[in-house]
């Protein structure tokens, strides 16, 4: 009988970690899917493609304001309701969005309740992992489930190609709905933390958390538009200095409010919605900041090397999806193989491998991009980055929950998705702008070295060009110099040097993402050497 009882525990457990690891894949998966069918959603819903990509960040934005409020319901209402009713929520977001008629109700669908529902999700599944696995397992489950929604980012441009080209993008949302129903089933089997006495929510500490962490956000989604500093042609500024560094600083102030306000209840003995004596603790922090590299990386690549594929070498969603998924594989490998074969292995160790492996994957694809190479060269870099990424998704969950007793921890995955959240924000906006500046200053370079292109186009082109050259493909450009009327000769010149642009663009995007993965090298330390145990029986 023992043997069948075993097989019945392991069977009830796989089934907690599928729920719980598909959650995390449908949450993940809208930062992606639609990418590639941004301007097909927006001719079907009667706007333009700023208003869906501004549904797109308002989505992330929503998910930042209340990511560490969500964490705290969690702990105030017990981990699997909060999960449950996070997926409801998210359903119901997902059945508006497959309806909407217009961008109004995309927005409340798409935007708010499925960010509404995200932030419950996401802190709960942080917490649900603990409390349903035993210390020593926990690796592995939080492995699993990080690399579920790194899979989801990778392969969610090969779900919205195919059901953009062959069906309708209303069907994504409508087999999210679908998702919902399937883990809604599954998460019967979810055992639930028990939910200790908690007076109220703080609402003071909510607003300043949202405000700041909502500011700082949005500050870094519109540097693209805005510029970091200095301010773009036209766009906003005050003082001479883009809102983009006013919001950045406004917002920080404000979490530095929160921060203040919450140290003022602890001393109170009122209950805070995060206390902040959590961030003394290195290897909580140590943890966090290891979170902020790694989706920093993480969202960078996943920005980069789609361009490189359907732009630079005009692949379709579907071939550019199918290059990205090497990166899967190595992925789930790592997340799944290391706890199970290593499970006494340092996580120092392991963390800093992956480090290192996302390091050598970004210097060797950066090394790779040529004008003349194929799409092959991406393969061994995603292999490597997918090391890394899964190497990572192995151990942090595991190291930022086991710094803290169990009862903080649907308040540590508030924190953690908050931060994750900010890195995979950062990690996109700095990546972009860094590889439009170095377009800008190649492409015009390149025009104005050039004797084949008239002096007046080169004036002409350095005044209409200054606020950045649009990455396009050679199609594109070409079809917008055919409706200038400009010669051959000249239009010869603008492809190559558009050629050229982008790689040297997209070169100095893997220069700055190989940095970032070379400074997190700095922070491996305060990862513990030695992977936590359980106490008890």
């Amino acid at each position: 009988m023992a043997p069948r009882a075993g097989t019945s525990e392991s069977a009830a457990t796989r089934i907690v970690l599928l729920a719980l690891a598909a959650g995390q894949f449908l949450m993940a998966l809208d930062s992606s899917v639609m990418n590639v069918s941004i301007a097909t959603v927006a001719e079907d819903v009667g706007t333009t493609v700023t208003g869906v990509q501004g549904a797109i960040t308002a989505y992330t934005l929503v998910m930042a304001m209340f990511m560490i409020p969500g964490g705290k319901v969690g702990a105030l209402i017990g981990r699997k309701r909060a999960f449950m009713i996070g997926c409801v929520i998210y359903g119901c977001g997902s059945l508006t969005t497959a309806l909407a008629p217009n961008l109004p109700v995309l927005l409340l669908g798409w935007s708010f309740l499925e960010g509404i529902g995200a932030a419950l999700i996401l802190p709960a599944i942080v917490a649900l992992v603990a409390s349903n696995f035993a210390t020593e397992r926990r690796p592995a489950a939080y492995g699993l489930v990080a690399a579920a929604g790194a899979v989801a980012i990778a392969v969610g441009p090969l779900i919205g190609g195919v059901a953009t080209t062959y069906f309708s993008w209303r069907w994504v949302f409508a087999g999210e709905v679908v998702m919902v129903l399937g883990i809604l089933v599954l998460a019967g089997r979810i055992a639930d933390a028990p939910v200790g006495e908690r007076p109220r929510i703080d609402l003071v500490g909510t607003v300043l958390s949202a405000l700041g962490l909502g500011i700082f956000v949005y500050g870094v989604l519109r540097s693209d538009e805005w510029g970091w500093f200095q301010p773009k042609p036209d766009a906003p500024s005050w003082l001479g200095v883009s809102l983009v560094v006013w919001f950045m600083l406004a917002g920080l102030l404000l979490v530095w409010l929160f921060l203040r306000w919450e140290a003022r209840m602890v001393k109170r003995r009122r209950e805070p919605l995060v206390d902040p004596g959590m961030l003394h603790n290195k290897q909580l922090t140590g943890g966090l900041t290891m979170f902020f590299f790694q989706y920093l990386v993480q969202m960078g690549v996943f920005f980069v090397v789609p361009l490189y594929l359907s732009v630079a070498l005009g692949l379709s969603a579907l071939k550019t999806g199918a290059r990205i998924l090497p990166l899967s594989v190595t992925l789930l490998a790592a997340a799944i193989l290391i706890p199970r074969y290593f499970p006494d292995v340092s996580p120092r160790r392991v963390v800093r491998l992956g480090t290192l492996a996302l390091l050598a994957g970004a210097v060797v694809l950066m090394a790779a991009l040529d004008a003349d190479a194929g799409a092959e060269v991406v393969t061994l870099p995603l292999l490597l980055i997918g090391l890394g990424m899964g190497a990572l998704a192995s151990q942090l969950g595991s190291v930022t929950v086991s710094a803290v007793p169990e009862a903080q921890s649907a308040e540590v995955g508030g924190v953690q998705n908050a931060v994750t959240n900010l890195g995979a924000s950062i990690g996109t906006a700095l990546a972009g702008s860094i590889m439009i500046a170095a377009l800008t200053s190649s492409f015009l370079t390149s025009v104005e070295q050039n004797p084949a292109i008239p002096s007046e186009v080169k004036n002409q082109a350095t005044v209409e060009l200054e606020s950045g050259v649009p990455f396009l493909s050679d199609a594109q450009l070409e079809s917008a110099l055919d409706d200038a009327g400009t010669s051959s000769k000249v239009t010869e010149a603008a492809l190559d040097a558009n050629d050229e642009a982008r790689i040297d663009g997209l070169r100095a995007a893997l220069a700055i993402l190989a940095f970032a993965a070379l400074l997190a090298m700095f922070f491996t330390s305060r990862i513990p050497k030695t992977q936590p145990r359980s106490t008890g029986p």
